[in-house]
């Protein structure tokens, strides 16, 4: 019995135990959750604690942010209105300057009016005067102006004279020592020897014998050395000398050459004669064209055509008074070049008119014409520069200066062929040259003697006091040079003096 109740006590302890557990149970689960819903509350009231300080922050920032972007804004505006009314009160003052510089336009047209009103009728109270004084003399308006001025110069020519002197004097001095400078600057600067030079038309023998060898069997070789370079050979009795005669001084230049290559050859015949010629043509021509491109490049020049240089080399075995034409040209290109550089001129167009001023010369002997008329064909033909052309076809008179790059060629052609030593000349030609100005000089009324000086560059004229006065002088001294500049031809310049003399003489007895 105690055993039933003992396991029936037991077995509802065990039921009443997990009764209770579960009661238990029960409670801790619902004290469990309500501290989670606890913290989440908590947590949800910090978060939204926490949003507040952030939006709260984010607002201030955002308004420090508004206010810092504003504030440049606000400057700039500031400025903007400050430039506005800078130029506003600038427009108002430019408005007011405007206003008097149209009130003064006015006043000056105004005053200008007037002045050519007045200046009306002063020439038309002068003209009525003129033609009033005109009719009183019963003279025209001209002729009283020329006995005006014939009586000012009659009364007044002592006054004249000496003004006239005076004034001459100080412009030449001016000028000339300007002139001076410049031109001894550029030959200084230019500064090379000058040599003159003759180009050879004898060829020296070793012997007589070798004559006989030239001559040939019944002149069979003289007759093919001539036939091959179109040059006269002629054989005097000059001893050991053989001269050659040709008016084309290329032909001279390859019959020179041929000829000393066959003397020291030995074998002079027909054959070997005609071999050497063709050679020493082609030896020429190289020659040729090598000169004429050293000379382009010695003188600055650039762009020519191939054939015009070529033309250009043939200069160098052409000569003027002993003068070498090519050797001229360069030094003239330099003289140009530094003449148009002082005076402000062109001086590319210089250097070239000046190398290629005497370029009709390589052909004279073959084209009808002067030398200046062909190498201005040439040009034209080559389509240099028209200006180039203008330069260079003045440096003999032959055409008017239409630039200042042609008066300076002009003068660079004349420094370069007066200079000492560069010119030779013949003894008759020198006299020829001296007799024209004396004869040209005493064609002039008034004049009683002539004397050409100083190697034909002064003439002393010496006139007569009864027919030529001091003024006259003057007029005189220019007519003379003005014709010899347009009759004859001279290197440099020509100095024309005028000598008037009185003498009184009388015997006490």
């Amino acid at each position: 019995m105690s055993l039933k109740i003992i396991l029936i006590m037991l077995a509802l302890s065990g039921v009443g135990g997990i009764a209770l557990g579960y009661v238990l149970r029960v409670l801790i689960g619902l004290a469990q959750r309500g501290s989670v819903e606890l913290d989440t509350k908590q947590k949800i009231l910090q978060a939204k604690e926490q949003a507040a300080k952030i939006i709260a922050e984010a607002e201030f920032r955002g308004e420090v942010i508004e206010t810092e972007r504003l504030a440049p804004v606000e400057e700039r505006e500031e400025k903007i209105n400050l430039k506005e009314e800078r130029v506003a009160a600038r427009e108002e003052f430019l408005d007011s300057r405007q206003r008097d510089l149209d009130d003064k336009e006015v006043e000056v047209r105004g005053r200008e009016q007037e002045a050519v009103r007045a200046k009306n009728d002063a020439e038309n109270l002068a003209r009525e005067r003129s033609k009033e004084l005109a009719k009183i003399a019963h003279l025209s308006e001209d002729k009283a102006r020329e006995e005006l001025f014939s009586e000012i110069e009659h009364t007044y020519e002592d006054s004249i004279l000496l003004r006239l002197q005076k004034l001459e004097a100080h412009g030449r001095e001016r000028l000339e020592d300007k002139a001076r400078g410049i031109l001894t600057n550029i030959i200084h600067r230019l500064g090379n020897a000058v040599n003159a030079e003759v180009m050879s038309l004898s060829v020296s023998l070793p012997s007589d014998e070798v004559k006989g060898k030239i001559i040939g069997k019944e002149g069979r070789n003289i007759k093919a050395f001539e036939r091959a370079t179109g040059v006269d050979v002629l054989i005097d009795d000059v001893p050991d000398k053989i001269t050659l005669s040709s008016f084309d001084p290329l032909r001279r230049a390859v019959a020179k050459i041929a000829l000393e290559k066959l003397i020291v050859d030995g074998r002079i015949q027909p054959a070997k004669i005609e071999e050497t010629v063709e050679k020493t043509k082609a030896e020429v021509a190289e020659i040729i064209k090598q000169k004429g491109e050293a000379a382009a490049y010695e003188a600055g020049v650039t762009g020519l055509d191939p054939k015009l240089t070529a033309l250009l080399g043939r200069l160098h075995f052409r000569t003027s008074y002993g003068q070498n034409v090519l050797v001229h040209s360069i030094e003239m290109a330099h003289i140009a070049g530094m003449l148009a550089h002082e005076l402000g001129a062109d001086p590319a167009v210089a250097r070239t008119a000046a190398l290629l001023h005497d370029i009709g010369k390589a052909v004279d002997h073959e084209v009808q014409g002067t030398h200046v008329e062909i190498g201005r064909r040439i040009l034209e033909k080559f389509s240099i520069d028209k200006n180039i052309i203008l330069a260079m076809q003045s440096h003999h008179d032959e055409h008017p200066y239409e630039t200042p790059e042609a008066v300076i060629v002009q003068v660079a052609d004349a420094i370069s062929g007066s200079r000492p030593g560069a010119r030779r000349d013949t003894v008759d030609r020198y006299l020829e040259r001296l007799g024209d100005l004396e004869r040209l000089a005493n064609t002039f009324p008034g004049v009683e003697k002539v004397y050409a000086i100083a190697a034909g560059r002064e003439i002393r004229v010496f006139v007569n006091p009864g027919k030529v006065s001091d003024l006259a002088m003057h007029t005189l001294a220019r007519n003379i040079a003005k014709r010899i500049q347009e009759e004859l031809k001279y290197p440099g310049e020509i100095k024309v003096n005028i000598i008037r003399e009185n003498r009184v003489v009388e015997f006490a007895r």
